[in-house]
Parts: C-alpha cells; structure tokens; sequence
C-alpha cells in the first residue's frame, strides 16, 4: 500500500511515493531540472502558467512510479503542498483565466495597504490575524482593477494547491487553511470574511465549496489518470500551503512546536494555540493544518530574507577561494562564542517583515585588525542569522507561545554544528534533525486524511531523528551577551 505526494514549487514540482507502513520514501522525483520560468512583464511582477506546474507534474509523477514499477491500484491516497499566496482564476468551464500571480508578486501592496486603513486595523489584525497586505485577496482586487474584462469571467478563485486538486478531480474546492493564506477568513465568526468581500466588492459566489484539509475531498477522474498513470477513483485526502505542510511533514502540530528552514531565506513556523496577532504584524498568522474552531491551531509564519544568502555572499567574497560550506562550518568553530566581540547584522536582502518592513542592509561590528579572521567573521555571521531567528521567536512567545522543541530538515545552515548550537543557547529550546521533505509530508498528510494513520503520530512515527541538540548551559550565558550587542546594533 502506497501514499502519494505532491509539491508545487515555484521553481519545480516535486513528488514522492511512500510506502504507507514503514513510511519510507521508496520513490522520488521532481521536473523541472532547471528552475521553472517566471514570467514578469514589470518589475515587481511573478506571474506563472498553471498549466505549467500540471506538465511538469506529469513528467515527475510518471518517473517517481516508474522508478519502483508500482501498481496504480495500491496507491490509496494523494496528498497536495503548494506555494502559499497564489491566485489562480477560472471561468464556468474551469478553464484558466490569466497566468497565476504567485507569492513573490508584489503588484498587489497598495490594494493591501488601503483595504487595511479603510477596513480598520485594528478589526482586520483581530478578525484576519493580518494586513491583507500582498496576499491572494489583494491580488484579486489588482485583477479586479487592472484587467476587468477577465474579472467578469471568473467564476472561481484557487490557490495553486486548489489548481491541482481541481486537475485531478474536476472538482474545485479551497481549505479553511487556504483561505486563511489568502486574507480571505474571519477567525473570530468562523467564516469567510464578509469585510474583505465587502471593501473590495468580490462577488461571495467565487469562493468554492469549503473542505476538510484532511479527509476525502475529491477522486482522481478517468481523464486525469490516463495522464498521469494513476488508477481512476483514487482519492485526494490532503492539501496544504508550503510552510504548514514543512511544518506537518516535521511532526509539529502541537502548541508550543515550531518548524524551521534556513535556506536562502529562512521561516521560523510556529503553533499557536489561541487566536492572537502580533499587533505590528511582523508575522504572519494562519489557520495550521490541524485547526478549528474547537482546536485553535494556528501558523505563526516568521519570514527572515537574510539567512543563507549571507553565507554564501561570506562564500564568494570573504570565505578562502574554493572553499566547501562544510569547510566554512569548520572555520566557524574554531572562532569562540560571540565571535571575540564581533557581531554581523544580517538583513541585507531587502525589507525585512520582523522590522517592520525596514530595509537596514547588512552591517559588521566591531571589527579589530589584530584580533579578528575569516572564522570571526563566519561565526558572527551565523550567531547573527541565528539572532535574528530569536528575535522573532521572541515576538510568538509575546503572543502567547512556549516555545520548546524546534524541528528542522538536515539541510541548509542546519548543517552548521555552529548555527544549531548556537539557536539551541540562545533559545533554550531542543533543535531535533529529520530527514523528510515537503512531498513526502504531503504523502503522509493524505495518510492521515484517509484514515490509513489514527493520527499525526502514527503517520510519522517512522521520522528518522537525525540529531537533538540541547543547550550547553556553560556557554548560555555568553551567548546571551552576544545577543544583546546584537540587539543593541540593531536598534
């Protein structure tokens, strides 16, 4: 028996096939092998063709079946990750309007900025959790405003998960979770929010039928398994944005557990377990994958621009010629804690949502000629990405969250015995290490979904814990000291 997963990236399409008992990958895929395009008429703009991610799909779902020779009919459930933020639009023939808007559009800022003043701030950051900002509730109004011949056709909107569901169904649907992402729900009624349809004047009839994150919500059609080597009837039992699935294919569900990922940027994704915001909304809050009314869970999103791309600017400008990340991560460690005094504050990609949209660039401190080396500067680097996870991390815990166990894939700057150590001193939280990835989770989630797993427990009770690393008490209280230097730089 076979779960099936799939990712939708913006730069590919992932999938994976996971033997439902042993809950190993067996296997894998993804299309294409260079980054998808992104199509952008004007600065600012991200758009892509869904029907794009639906070949690219094929191609990956046919591989990763064909790698292990698998019978269609043992597949018992899919499950669906994408993209957060996207805004897909089809007409009464579900066919696609316009190319998909996807998450890192930012055409849509002034719609957001406006409804927030003129809906009121503080109604929207106590029924939304957020600004409407640049998400998929603003970027319709940009539709609605810039292209009105196509919004009078649309019968439907989707984010790219609901796309794909759609594809493999013929059914259209959306997640609370989804509508949540899009700025489209009212945590305190437990509806849709009749403010935002309000202020932008959306037609309530282009939201779809409402279903479960986890449970049936459509079957693979005839049409849609010739193309894809599936057998008919096979149901969909799981869908989710990028960072709540990461966070589900990590096992966080409970309040208090936080996922993270530190690649070119980082997210610190955290469980909340009562309906709150930030009141600067320097995070982003969003109905988690296991939420309802009954069960408030939510997704506090922390988005930090700064992380891995400072290391790898450390890399070909600072770092020794030809030198490894791996070797970069050995010279760390031989600079003490607190770099000997020097200190790296690392938001030099932009603004950053955590100072509230300021753009402070990168900056080091501290620096003496007869002291400091390459392996300062690399530890001060990584304790100041480290850092600046705190400090948001900080802001959950004002909102109501305790913090204790932090659970990463064993990748990026988690690979750096340097950087985990330091989040676990200066957080005081359990950094546990996995091998998983998003497709894999989603595979596992439609598990769940379809009652093949009694619980979150038991579908990744085969997780492969890699490492837990705990705090060194001896070397907390130094870090602590670097910390509040960083801060003070900060300010």
């Amino acid at each position: 028996m076979y779960l099936l997963g799939f990712d939708i990236g913006s730069s590919s399409i992932k999938v994976a096939l996971v033997e439902a008992e042993s809950g190993k990958i067996v296997g894998s895929d993804f299309f294409p092998k260079v980054e998808m395009p992104i199509i952008a008429h004007q600065s600012g703009w991200a758009e892509q063709e869904p029907q794009t991610w639906w070949e690219n799909l094929k191609t990956a779902c046919k591989s990763a079946l064909n790698t292990v020779g698998v019978n269609p009919a043992d597949i018992k459930a899919i499950g669906i990750s994408w993209q957060m933020h996207g805004l897909v639009l089809v007409d009464k023939q579900k066919s696609v309007l316009r190319p998909a808007i996807i998450w890192c559009d930012s055409r849509a800022v002034p719609f957001g900025e406006k409804a927030f003043n003129e809906i009121g701030k503080d109604l929207c950051l106590s029924h939304l959790l957020n600004s409407p900002g640049n998400f998929t509730a603003a970027k319709l109004a940009w539709v609605k405003a810039n292209e009105p011949q196509i919004y009078s056709q649309i019968d439907k909107l989707m984010l790219p998960g609901d796309y794909i569901a759609m594809r493999l169904t013929d059914n259209i649907s959306v997640t609370v979770e989804g509508l949540s992402e899009g700025i489209f729900w009212d945590f305190q009624r437990n509806s849709v929010s009749q403010e935002i349809l309000k202020h932008f004047d959306f037609d309530e009839n282009i939201i779809p039928k409402i279903t479960e994150t986890f449970g049936i919500q459509g079957f693979v059609s005839p049409a849609a398994a010739a193309e894809l080597g599936l057998a008919a009837g096979t149901p969909v039992c799981y869908r989710a944005g990028d960072q709540p699935n990461n966070a589900l294919s990590l096992n966080v569900f409970n309040a208090g557990e936080i996922a993270a990922t530190a690649g070119t940027s980082g997210v610190v994704y955290g469980v909340l377990g009562q309906v709150n915001y930030d009141k600067l909304s320097r995070v982003n809050t969003f109905a988690h994958v296991n939420h309802s009314p009954e069960n408030v869970r939510l997704g506090v999103l922390l988005c930090i621009n700064g992380t891995g791309i400072l290391n790898s600017w450390l890399k070909r400008n600072i770092a020794p010629q030809g030198i490894s990340y791996n070797d970069m991560n050995a010279l760390a460690s031989k600079s003490p804690v607190g770099s000997k005094g020097l200190t790296v504050i690392p938001f030099g990609n932009g603004a950053e949502r955590i100072l509230e949209n300021r753009e402070t660039n990168c900056s080091i401190h501290g620096i003496n000629f007869n002291i400091h080396t390459q392996a300062d500067i690399i530890r001060a680097a990584q304790e100041g990405i480290v850092f600046s996870f705190q400090y948001g991390m900080e802001i959950m815990k004002a909102m109501g969250m305790n913090i204790s166990v932090i659970r990463a894939g064993n990748a990026n700057m988690f690979l750096s015995p340097v950087f985990r150590q330091t989040l676990a001193n200066i957080s005081g939280a359990s950094i546990e290490l996995y091998d998983t990835d998003g497709a894999a989770g989603a595979a596992k989630g439609a598990g769940i979904g379809a009652g093949i797993y009694k619980d979150n427990n038991e579908a990744f009770g085969s997780l492969a814990k890699l490492a837990v690393i705990e705090a060194e008490s001896a070397c907390q209280s130094e870090c602590r000291a670097a910390y509040e230097r960083w801060k003070g730089y900060l300010r």
